[in-house]
């Protein structure tokens, strides 16, 4: 059975993070902050990243950190979720991205990093990066909620997700697809799709955490909920609102001792009740970082900064 947490993350440490005006066109929750220039973004940023390193770090994950580079300009390179994913079987695979310079953030000095680091990758790299050309994309779990244990692989669609692409990755990776669509309400008032999936919902071992309020149809929502209720889950409902302060963009970690941990922001924290607290904590222990620069300009917060490595160690 294959492990739905994982010990090791990679982490991309940026240079030149800002916000991103490709992707504004579509995530709903980039904004401007207040008294912040482009020139100290990047440094409050790499602040929040470091302070967060040291969370994970100080209860036993094992970050790799890799530096960002000036060589491309690329302000949303510390979200390589979107780009890359490790396999236990050794499988990396790359994804079609929506911004274009969101494209640059692909490098192979990271396959280097990790099997310096000890890790097993395959020869064969299962790459979708084409469909770009053909302005399909699918974002990696960013994109998609993995079930890892269960096989099931939760998509909401949007530009972001292309349902042709997600039902061959799922072919290719022997997934059920569940696909449904999720949406939340802009400032203007206007009910647009949900940019990334992981925005709201998050799976762990023995549990889930979703905006059921978000799938406006009632039999995709229904599905959605029986499927995790198949599968066992105790599902944490949040609101739309706990959504807006990035209360579905978590990940379940392993840190020192097979000890599991719910990982978010702070303010994704402060935004759930203590039931809801009490829910998860019946599960695993949770662990929460400041990371107030990066959600509000980047859009994405503690779960988009993390990419798992499920990668077998080398022989």
């Amino acid at each position: 059975m294959s492990q739905q947490a994982s010990n090791t993350v990679l982490m991309i440490r940026p240079v030149q993070f800002r916000m991103n005006e490709q992707t504004a066109v579509n995530n709903y929750y980039q904004k401007k902050l207040e008294g912040l220039t482009p020139e100290n973004v990047n440094p409050k940023a790499v602040e929040e990243f470091d302070g967060f390193v040291e969370r994970l770090r100080s209860v036993g994950v094992n970050v790799v950190v890799v530096q960002d580079t000036k060589d491309t300009d690329t302000p949303d390179s510390i979200f390589p979720n979107n780009w890359i994913s490790f396999h236990e079987d050794g499988t990396v695979v790359l994804y079609p991205m929506f911004a274009e310079n969101r494209r640059l953030e692909r490098r192979e000095d990271v396959f280097d990093i990790l099997e310096d680091a000890g890790f097993h990758i395959n020869d064969e790299i299962l790459d979708y990066t084409s469909a770009e050309e053909d302005n399909v994309f699918l974002e990696g779990t960013g994109s998609m909620i993995l079930d890892r244990e269960n096989d099931r692989c939760y998509v909401a669609l949007s530009p972001r997700a292309d349902e042709e692409l997600v039902i061959e990755f799922c072919e290719d990776n022997d997934l059920d697809p569940v696909i449904f669509e999720a949406y939340q309400t802009t400032a203007d008032g206007e009910r647009l799709p949900i940019y990334h999936t992981n925005v709201m919902m998050s799976i762990g071992e023995t549990f889930a955490v979703i905006c059921a309020d978000s799938i406006d149809d009632k039999a995709e929502r229904k599905l959605v909920l029986n499927k995790l209720k198949e599968d066992g889950k105790d599902i944490v409902y949040i609101t739309e609102e706990q959504v807006n302060h990035f209360a579905g963009n978590m990940l379940q970690v392993e840190g020192a001792e097979g000890k599991l941990y719910l990982v978010m922001s702070t303010q994704a924290y402060e935004s759930l009740t203590d039931a809801q607290i009490k829910q998860i904590e019946s599960h695993c222990a949770i662990l929460h970082a400041p990371l107030y620069t990066i959600e509000a300009c980047g859009g994405g917060s503690a779960r988009c900064m993390l990419a798992e490595v499920f990668l077998p160690k080398a022989e």
